[in-house]
Formats: C-alpha cells, sequence, structure tokens
C-alpha cells in the first residue's frame, strides 16, 4: 500500500450524557422512569425540578445516582428504586450538574457541573470530600466527568480534558489541550528537529501540535477576532494569517503569544495571504491586491479588472502570482516597493482555488473549480508541465513536498491524490482521508509524511511510500 495512517490528532470527544430512558413524564421533561430491564415501570421518579441529565448505577448496582439542572444530586436504592439520600443538601451545585461519575468501590462519586467546579463525594455521609476549582472563564464550564481506576478526569466547555489532582484541587496534574471546531487551514513550522503542526479552526484561535509526540497546546492572548482564512510561515519564524477580521497579523511562533502590535489592518477583508525571504507578504483581499514589507503596506493594486482570488510570491521574492474567478492567473514582478503587471496571463480550466510555487521555484501548482491541477514550469516561460485529473468534486488545497517532484490536492470529495509532476497518471489515492467532512488543509513534514486537515475537526498524519 503506498500510504499508511499514521496518526490522527483528533479533536476532543463531548462526554456523553448517560440519561435513563424516559418511557413517559410530565411536559417539563424532568421525570424519568425507572425499570428493571424487563420493560416493567417500577417508579415514576420526579424528585428534579428541572431536567435530569445524568443517571449513573454504582459498579456493584446497589445504588443509582441522578444530577439534574437543579443543582441536585439524588441516591437511589438500585433493586427498588426508592430515593434513600441526597448529595450536598439543599444544592450539592451552585449551577446545573452536567455528569457523576462512581468510584470503583462504589462508595464515592465525582460531580461536574456549570459552576466551573466538580465535586468528589462521601456517598454514606452525603458530603463533599474535595471541590475542584477549574477556573473563572465561561469556558471553564464542566460538562463530563469520568472515574476510571485511580483517574479522576473531567472536560471542560472548551473541550480540555482535565486529570484532577485529589492533593491540588486547584491545579491538574494535566491538561489536554485541542481543537474542537472544524479546522481551516494549517502548516507545519520545523526548528530544532521537533514539528510543530500549526493549527487554524474556525473559532480564531490557534493551536499547536508536536508531530513526534502528540504533545498540544495553544497560543495565549487576543487573536483574530474572525475565522482565518489562510497562513504562511516566513523567514522570521513568524506565523503570518489573515482574517475575516480584514487583518494581516505575525505571531512569533517561539513565543506562541498574540501581539498587538504586530497586526496590519486591511482596507478590505484578505482572502489570501502569501510570503517569501525579505520580510515581503502578499495579500489577496476582496477587489485589493496588497504588497507587504516588514509588517508594513508598501503597494496596494485597486481597480483590478477580475476578482482575484488568491496568490503565491515565488521563493526567489520577485514574481507574484494571482489567481481569479476567471480561470486566469496573473503574473506581477515585484520591482522595489511595486507591484507591475507583466502582461503575462496564465490560462485554467476553471476558477482557482489555491495555488503554490514549489519550494525550489521551479514550478508553480494551480487547482480549479472544474476539478483540475495545473503545473507550470518558470523556467520556461511558464508552460504547462502537465494536468492532473482524478478529484470528484473541487479540491480546495495544495501543498507542494519538500523534494519538489510531488504535490498534494485535497477536495470537497474528501479525498487526497499525491500526485507526481512528471508523470499524470502516476498517482497515490487516500480515498474518504475525512469520512465526516472535506480535506480544509494539508501541509508535509518531509518528502514522505503528508498531513491533513479537515472540517471534521481532526488532523491526520500519513507516510507515503512512492
Amino acid at each position: 500500500m503506498p500510504y499508511e495512517l499514521k496518526h490522527v490528532f483528533a479533536s476532543l470527544p463531548q462526554m456523553e450524557r448517560g440519561v435513563a430512558k424516559v418511557i413517559g413524564g410530565d411536559p417539563k421533561g424532568n421525570n424519568f422512569v425507572y425499570t428493571n430491564g424487563k420493560s416493567v415501570i417500577i417508579r415514576n421518579i420526579d424528585d428534579h425540578s428541572q431536567f435530569v441529565n445524568c443517571v449513573r448505577f454504582s459498579p456493584d448496582g446497589s445504588r443509582f445516582a441522578t444530577a439534574g439542572a437543579d443543582g441536585q444530586i439524588f441516591i437511589y436504592d438500585g433493586t427498588t428504586g426508592e430515593r434513600v439520600g441526597s448529595l450536598g443538601g439543599e444544592k450539592a451545585h451552585k449551577g446545573g450538574i452536567y455528569a457523576v461519575s462512581w468510584s470503583p468501590d462504589s462508595s464515592k462519586l465525582i460531580s461536574a457541573s456549570g459552576d466551573k467546579t466538580v465535586k468528589l463525594w462521601d456517598v454514606g455521609a452525603g458530603t463533599a470530600v474535595t471541590t475542584f476549582n477549574m477556573g473563572s472563564d465561561v469556558t471553564d464550564q464542566q460538562l463530563g466527568c469520568l472515574w476510571q481506576k485511580d483517574h479522576l478526569l473531567s472536560i471542560s466547555l472548551s473541550g480540555y480534558i482535565n486529570y484532577l489532582d485529589k492533593n491540588n484541587p486547584d491545579r491538574p496534574i494535566r491538561t489536554v489541550k485541542g481543537h474542537s471546531k472544524s479546522i481551516q487551514c494549517l502548516t507545519v513550522h520545523k526548528s530544532d528537529g521537533i514539528h510543530l503542526l500549526l493549527i487554524l479552526p474556525l473559532t480564531f484561535g490557534s493551536h499547536y501540535w508536536d508531530a513526534n509526540t502528540g504533545e498540544n497546546d495553544c497560543f495565549s492572548g487576543k487573536g483574530h477576532t474572525n475565522q482565518v482564512s489562510k497562513m504562511q510561515i516566513d523567514d522570521a519564524n513568524e506565523l503570518v494569517t489573515c482574517s475575516m477580521d480584514d487583518t494581516v497579523r505575525y505571531t512569533n511562533i517561539n513565543k506562541k503569544v498574540y501581539s498587538a502590535s504586530d497586526v496590519v489592518k486591511m482596507d478590505f477583508q484578505p482572502k489570501s495571504v502569501s510570503v517569501a525571504p525579505g520580510g515581503l507578504t502578499l495579500a489577496v483581499c476582496i477587489g485589493q491586491i496588497v504588497l507587504l514589507k516588514d509588517k508594513k503596506k508598501i503597494f496596494t493594486l485597486d481597480n483590478l479588472g477580475y476578482e482575484a482570488e488568491v496568490g503565491a510570491l515565488h521563493p526567489g521574492g520577485t514574481i507574484a502570482a494571482v489567481g481569479g474567478t476567471d480561470a486566469k492567473i496573473r503574473l506581477y514582478s515585484i520591482q522595489g516597493n511595486t507591484l507591475k503587471a507583466e502582461g503575462q496571463v496564465l490560462e485554467t480550466k476553471g476558477s482557482i482555488t489555491d495555488m503554490a510555487y514549489s519550494n525550489d521555484g521551479a514550478y508553480l501548482g494551480v487547482i480549479d473549480d472544474k476539478k483540475v491541477a495545473t503545473v507550470f514550469t518558470v523556467a520556461d516561460g511558464y508552460s504547462v508541465k502537465n494536468e492532473f485529473y482524478g478529484h470528484h468534486a473541487k479540491p480546495v488545497t495544495l501543498a507542494w513536498s519538500p523534494d519538489n517532484e510531488h504535490f498534494a490536492t485535497g477536495g470537497m470529495d474528501m479525498m487526497v491524490y499525491v500526485w507526481t509532476i512528471s508523470d499524470a497518471d502516476k498517482r497515490i489515492k487516500l480515498p474518504d482521508a475525512h469520512r465526516l467532512h472535506h480535506v480544509s488543509g494539508l501541509a508535509w513534514i518531509d518528502e514522505h509524511t503528508l498531513v491533513t486537515a479537515s472540517h471534521d475537526a481532526s488532523i491526520k498524519q500519513w507516510t507515503i511510500t512512492y
């Protein structure tokens, strides 16, 4: 097999709510029916004043606990269904309770609440032994919990999974962070032998994963305030991003902290960014093309006469290619602080969706909405090297392998192709690379390792064998 799925950096799951099967109840929905497993109704229980969010039997089956939006936890006899007690008196938590989980010996349980705490209860005494304070932000609400052998875990509204420490309730032993929303784009940064997968979900914040260990975290500080469309890494080790908040932002990858000063306001919404050595950035905006140098605008093209979609700077920093919805690519030379139209227009089959120069600058790869990938040879006056067919729906992302002989494309058909530029028939197909949604981003760690991202909120790392 020419490819192997090596790693999946998946989104954090939502903790499943355990609810009793409702056979009957009042319109408020706070009743539930306790049965003996033989479809015989034993008791209709209506102790909760609001919705019942969770029902859990103890491991030994002697009792079961219910937790509700009213902040209460009730304990019942597992055989008769009779209520035998409650936890915490009038209220177990100040907010609604979303989950409970029993200890293996059935003597204790933990509860997760919207009041941003997790509590450890002595069920026999009905009192809280420990209260874990998980933070003060809205995203610190606790939606799920699990007691697995010696491990106590909770899941926050942010999607983070917390390993709780009974000896230090204000600081988890470990917090597993990740992206819980659709991923718009990604890139790879290499430093000191460490490959970081830099991820931008639709929720504006950046996450990074160590491709070797799977460890991850997120950038701190205030980033973009709207969806990020594209990102690249420049020669100053800065993450260059453009967003629907009408800005281009530069973020130091080593510090991993958003800076309020390294933000350039655009006149119109940017769709695409591309970088080149020497501090150059090309931003393609709605109705405008902007050339930046050292984080400052130096030249603007207006009144284009066509709708620009995506731009690509040649690695040499001398040419800017801009693709439009009219199935044409226009070449501009960079002369000092200006862009000058070369008068050369490259034809493609359809509206351009993405394009990029190979790392050595020898080729320009382009994909369009007619499901065609085209490679142009730069040194030969941008003559067509080859055309590639295979996608069943519009391809939306393209990335060159470090070997400059292969490139990958991903599309709305949920497939990824790895192409060989010298032979259009020699291709590697990754069918159903992401089964729940289309591929939104591609990046290469090395010539045999491809990373794919999707709106299904997962990242996959593939080993490619030619």
